[in-house]
């Protein structure tokens, strides 16, 4: 059900709770504070307790940890790894394997013309995705952008309703599509990837506990958006979100616009920084394949959390590197975050 907004509301009908504050970009941003969606997950006594703790003072690192052949290993423990901050030793608090952990998804599906060719197999594929990988504790919502960003469903944890968000993807929706939009255009460009990432992260997931992940559907090409990468990315790292990105690249199409590609340096920024992976779709149908890789990284993936030795709230950048002390492995964490500020 669409509300007079713009926004994709529950069938239910419960559209006050479904809705999110609109954000408009006029001469400045102005942000809304939004409820938190993760209260209900609070009651749950299966999550482990380092999820739950409300302590600005916890940095949470969740762990995708690999041979150098490329498989997934999950039989490590709590002693097998090393945290620092700033190259300080960090002592580990809370240690869990993260499979059972709630898990906070967003869909953000790229609808500009570049993705024409691909978008009815990207929207397929997600639907199976999201089949396979929610569980009854866990939330998710599909957001798509081009000339606008714009939620076309809100968190759920019902598959039908987040198949339903899929199908009303369509190219250029700004345009055919559902209107107002959350970010309106602004004049100029047609993939308002930075703006779409900024919103989820920012607006989202920010109050959200447990795992917090955004995957990216999208060539990576930024056109035409407010907010710069930098920004983007700092919200997702404030917010504690894993970002990967599906790279579903039509490269004769920006041939025939006789336009040079340059989307990769961007998606690779968003994910190796905040512990997610860039996969390449270079053939439409090997959509289902890499959202599989995913949904097996999700599974395997290892909980740490750690209360860092430099207590100051200082608002600053502070670098983390997680390793296995015994073993020759590749380790894919997020790189960095942002301290509190009072």
């Amino acid at each position: 059900m669409k509300t007079s907004k713009g926004f994709a509301a529950s069938s239910s009908g419960t559209v006050g709770d479904a809705l999110r504050p609109l954000i408009t970009l006029c001469l400045s941003l102005a942000l809304v504070p939004v409820p938190a969606r993760g209260q209900e997950r609070e009651k749950n006594p299966q999550a482990p307790i380092g999820t739950l703790k409300a302590s600005v003072d916890l940095v949470n690192v969740y762990v995708v940890v690999r041979e150098k052949k490329g498989r997934l290993v999950s039989t490590l423990n709590k002693e097998d790894f090393e945290v620092t901050e700033d190259n300080v030793p960090q002592e580990i608090r809370y240690f869990a394997r993260a499979t059972d952990t709630p898990l906070t998804l967003g869909l953000l599906i790229d609808t500009s013309p570049s993705q024409e060719r691909v978008l009815a197999v990207e929207k397929e594929a997600g639907k199976e995705f999201i089949r396979d990988v929610l569980r009854p504790k866990d939330l998710a919502f599909v957001l798509h952008f081009d000339i606008e960003a714009e939620l076309l469903q809100d968190f759920t944890g019902d598959p039908r309703l987040l198949s339903r968000g899929l199908d009303e993807a369509v190219i250029n929706g700004g345009g055919q599509g559902p209107v107002p939009s959350t970010f309106p255009g602004t004049g100029g460009g047609a993939t308002h990837l930075h703006d779409a990432v900024y919103l989820a992260s920012a607006e989202l997931m920010k109050n959200e506990i447990g795992r917090k992940v955004l995957i990216l559907l999208t060539d990576g090409v930024d056109q035409g958006s407010r907010m710069k990468i930098n920004a983007a990315l700092e919200a997702a790292q404030k917010s504690d979100v894993i970002l990967y990105s599906l790279a579903v690249i039509d490269r004769p199409f920006y041939r025939g616009q006789s336009m040079g590609f340059s989307g990769d340096s961007a998606l690779k920024k968003y994910s190796q920084e905040t512990g997610g992976e860039v996969m390449e779709v270079k053939r439409a149908k090997d959509t289902a394949a890499a959202f599989r890789q995913i949904a097996d990284e999700l599974r395997t993936q290892y909980y740490l959390s750690y209360a860092p030795s430099n207590t100051r709230h200082d608002g600053s950048f502070r670098k983390v590197r997680v390793r296995v002390r015994h073993g020759d492995y590749k380790i894919q964490a997020r790189r960095a975050y942002y301290a509190p500020a009072d």
